[in-house]
């Protein structure tokens, strides 16, 4: 007999007549292809599993092949480097024996490039395919310019990015850091050493060979040292030994915080000394080692520190460390001497002393963190009861502005994502975008991602508006989700798959959340947009970087229905707008390190 095997379509009068005619047990037949269909679904279940198994195991190998070629495409630029330095002394050596140049200007020219071979790829492009007479001209105006002596420059800071992160001053401290050092400078950093530092990102982490003391509370305590290089930057860091101030489980928040960190900037001074660091520039930050410039004035700066100047960058005017004047005992300061009104009494308090003004008055220079605010503006509404300590010292006082991390936070080298992508190869950033989904648990279809990253602190009502408007929009399909712990992954991965991101507000001082937005191809909008959709003209009315007025000119009077609609109606003068964003320069390398550079300038003229 033939045996049908659509077994569902039979009658029961056909499996009788067949049971009738055949003697075949029909039921036994059905319950056995039942069994085989069963069997054949666990195998299509474990194919599929097994061809997931290698599809991931395939993106793992092409995203560490890219990984790979950008590794190999930065050693092609170190070669590329030093070629460059290379052939530039060749050329000066051809233009010599042909007569082009004397012996003393060859002479002259080969000693200012190789004094400043750090910027020589910098300067110089496409030497190559230039003639001798062109690229002579160049060199005589490089020779022209005033050598830049590289700086030797020390944070003294309480926070570093990835070893201990709370906060914007991390990853100020390390993008800032990284920056000066592919400039050629010499850059070290101090930090505690905290009880939950990460040490996996320090390389060549170890203990000196010998410990060292420091004065405090009318005696000398000793310190453990630990040395390391954590993103290609020097790190030291100070262990009390018979003091538990940094072997707790927060960075600070305790009632003894100004013992804490004033302990740690006394003992890093006595570090430096010791060590017999002569450091062109110390770099201190916000109000816990603000206490190094009184520190350096009246006790180190006649032990071997004479041309070392102070800088002091204030992240945050609001907190500032109001303590009673005898406090400055405890590190060796005489509180007679400074609780005045021109040094560190607080203006309003005037029974204490304000530990942030102190650093203000004895510092050399003063960087207020804006990305918005001109100086005058910035003193005025930044200044939290400092603004006659900022009015009186105004001219050491100046503005900038954070750069990106752009080894962290590039969608084209991104360690994070699913898939990488960039202005030119824009196809990634839909990967990221369905995977976010996924992630997440939003609807699978085409509809718009809106993102935000927040924290306490945010304007629960403004964002409440802002999730009514977007679901209005027709956004992530009328579907909301929230995320409440950290995943570092994930935040890339947010940043990545969104069209566009909620950001608290462009006065940001350090506009990171829209910076990264753009980076990743996500318009940024404000969550505190006028309800009015009235345009807010007084950003246009000041001066302020060429990055903030990109992004206030750019995405300033765009509120976050205007952005819905400009993606639905006109999609390809919004992808247009995107890619032309991601492709600004956003880095440290950029405007930020220039404004960076102004000041350590200024400070060693002074």
């Amino acid at each position: 007999m033939t045996r049908i095997m659509n077994l569902e379509l039979m009658s029961q009068e056909t499996y009788l007549a067949d049971e009738r005619h055949e003697g075949v047990d029909i039921w036994e037949l059905f319950s056995e292809a039942q069994r085989n269909i069963l069997h054949l679904n666990k195998q299509r279940l474990v194919a599929m599993e097994e061809l997931k198994k290698l599809q991931d195991e395939n993106k793992s190998l092409l995203q560490d092949i890219e990984v790979l070629e950008t590794e190999r495409q930065g050693f092609s630029i170190e070669i590329a480097e030093s070629s460059r330095f290379s052939e530039l002394l060749l050329r000066i050596d051809t233009m010599t024996i042909s007569g082009m140049v004397g012996m003393t200007e060859a002479s002259d020219l080969r000693k200012k490039v190789i004094d400043n071979r750090y910027m020589i790829h910098s300067v110089f492009s496409d030497i190559h395919h230039k003639q001798d007479t062109e690229l002579l001209s160049e060199l005589r105006l490089f020779l022209r310019k005033p050598a830049e002596k590289p700086l030797h420059v020390v944070h003294i800071c309480s926070e570093m990015d990835p070893i201990t992160s709370r906060g914007s001053l991390a990853t100020y401290v390390t993008g800032l850091s990284s920056a000066l050092q592919r400039k050629g400078n010499l850059v070290e950093v101090i930090l505690p050493k905290y009880a939950g530092i990460n040490e996996d990102v320090i390389h060549f982490l170890r203990k000196a060979e010998a410990d060292y003391e420091s004065y405090y509370g009318g005696c000398w305590h000793k310190n453990r040292i630990w040395t390391g290089i954590s993103s290609g930057v020097s790190l030291t860091l100070i262990e009390p030994v018979q003091l538990s101030y940094f072997d707790r489980d927060m960075l600070r928040g305790y009632p003894d915080d100004f013992e804490r960190f004033s302990y740690f900037s006394r003992a890093s001074l006595d570090y430096i000394v010791k060590s017999g660091k002569q450091p062109d520039v110390l770099h201190v930050h916000n109000w816990e080692t603000a206490i190094v410039g009184p520190l350096f004035w009246d006790i180190f700066a006649h032990q071997g520190l004479g041309n070392t100047r102070i800088l002091l960058t204030c992240q945050d005017l609001t907190s500032q460390c109001l303590e009673v004047p005898n406090m400055l005992e405890l590190c060796g300061l005489d509180p007679h001497k400074l609780h005045r009104p021109d040094r560190l009494q607080d203006n309003s308090e005037t029974n204490l002393v304000n530990v942030l003004k102190g650093g203000i008055v004895y510092s050399n220079k003063v960087l207020l963190m804006s990305s918005t605010l001109p100086r005058d503006m910035a003193i005025q509404g930044l200044g939290h009861g400092l603004e006659a300590t900022l009015t009186t010292h105004k001219e050491k006082v100046l503005v900038a502005s954070h750069g990106l991390d752009g080894e962290l936070w590039d969608p084209s080298k991104d360690i994070y994502l699913p898939q990488r992508y960039s202005p030119n190869d824009i196809e990634g950033k839909s990967f990221c975008r369905k995977t976010l989904k996924r992630r997440v648990g939003l609807h699978s279809g085409s509809s718009v991602v809106v993102g935000c990253i927040c924290n306490g602190d945010s304007n629960t009502d403004g964002l409440r508006e802002a999730v009514r408007v977007a679901l209005h929009g027709g956004a992530q399909g009328d579907r909301v989700m929230f995320v409440e712990i950290y995943d570092e992954a994930l935040e890339h991965l947010i940043f990545a798959g969104s069209d566009i991101f909620l950001c608290s507000s462009f006065y940001d001082p350090s506009l990171q959340i829209a910076i990264r937005a753009i980076k990743y191809g996500s318009a940024p909008v404000q969550i505190n947009f006028p309800s009015n959709g009235s345009r807010q003209t007084e950003w246009h009315d000041y001066p302020s970087t060429a990055l903030s007025q990109y992004i206030i000119s750019t995405y300033g009077d765009m509120s976050l229905s205007q952005a819905l609609d400009g993606i639905k109606n006109n999609p390809s003068q919004w992808d247009w707008r995107i890619k032309d964003a991601m492709s600004k320069v956003l880095s440290w390398d950029a405007e930020c390190y220039d404004l960076h550079w102004e000041a350590y300038s200024i400070i060693r003229k002074l």
